[in-house]
């Protein structure tokens, strides 16, 4: 299926912000979708890297901020991107062909919806009230004219994590007073910690998550340490009664990362039923990330400076339908 041959064209849009060296498990789970609607669709893809946003909300500095981009856009990379049809760029640098739209949806934004919105309170600083605009900005095609030419009237459907569907409810409100269409977007499920629901994943917490950067024993240690089991407290109980898959990681992770459905299906009837045990299941689930993290460093150990950069440079991106656009050089940097 291709997008633009069918008359419909579009373009898929998502980001990171870039607060840590590694990305871990958590992250990883849009960027995996996104590819495959790129895969499926034959369309281009914008990342935005929100390297000023973390400037503003962090305690890092520009250069700081800047530098994790590109080490975050490393691993973005290694998930596979067609770089003939995918954009990468850093806010810090490509701020310029961003800023009407920014300057446009502002305009439409009062401070009192902002606070509203985003919860601002009276003490934060005014990068952070302004700040939506920018992420809201890619969200319009003519953000891009090396791509899209002064088009802006393609479509935009966003890949995204759910806590990130204020900025784009902002987005759909102001889209018809710029003439513009709405963006859609596609959240993707909550992915929980390795302590459970109810706890936070944090990129500065290492036993929260796997990192992308972890070894294989570590992965192992993490989750048989800090792994929550909804299994039963005794093995007669859990014998009895089962596991309660919708609380237990393991499993919840498996649904993520096992592609095999079958397998997936006959481990929730044998766990819930009490004839796996949780130590079966996250021997599964360690198998399955660590042979998924080791591929990651791989792919990752191959991408230099170089080629981030041919990633990030504006520029014409080849898909079919691409010849529609009136893009002129003049647009490419």
């Amino acid at each position: 299926m291709d997008a633009y041959e069918q008359g419909k064209p579009f373009y898929l849009y998502t980001g990171r912000g870039p607060s840590s060296e590694s990305m871990h498990l958590g992250h990883m789970v849009p960027f995996l979708f996104t590819k495959w609607l790129q895969d499926t669709f034959n369309v281009p893809l914008v990342i935005q890297m929100t390297d000023d946003e973390k400037f503003l909300w962090k305690d890092l500095t520009l250069d700081q901020t800047h530098r994790l981009a590109i080490e975050n856009a490393k691993d973005i990379i290694a998930c596979g991107f067609d770089m003939s049809k995918t954009f990468i760029f850093s806010d810090l640098d490509y701020i310029h062909y961003l800023y009407p739209n920014i300057l446009k949806i502002q305009k439409l934004v009062t401070t009192s919806t902002a606070k509203a919105i985003f919860g601002f309170e009276d003490s934060a600083n005014i990068g952070k009230i302004a700040f939506p605009a920018v992420q809201a900005a890619p969200s319009f095609s003519d953000s891009f004219p090396h791509i899209f030419g002064n088009r802006k009237d393609i479509h935009c459907l966003i890949p995204c994590a759910i806590d990130q569907d204020p900025y784009f409810r902002m987005t759909r409100d102001v889209a018809p007073r710029m003439k513009c269409p709405k963006p859609s977007l596609i959240h993707s499920k909550f992915f929980p910690a390795l302590q459970g629901h109810q706890s936070k994943m944090s990129s500065s917490i290492d036993s929260t998550s796997i990192f992308l950067t972890d070894t294989a024993d570590q992965i192992k240690k993490k989750i048989n340490s800090f792994a929550f089991s909804g299994g039963g407290k005794t093995l007669e109980e859990h014998r009895l009664h089962g596991a309660n898959v919708d609380i237990d990681i393991p499993y919840q992770y498996l649904t993520f990362f096992l592609e095999d459905d079958v397998q997936l299906k006959e481990i929730h009837d044998k766990y819930k039923s009490g004839q796996m045990l949780t130590s079966e299941v996250k021997n599964i689930l360690i198998k399955v990330l660590q042979e998924f993290v080791k591929e990651h460093q791989e792919r990752r150990a191959k991408i230099t400076d170089e080629m981030v950069l041919q990633y990030m440079k504006p520029r014409n991106l080849s898909f079919k339908g691409a010849e529609q656009f009136k893009v002129h050089e003049s647009a490419n940097l």
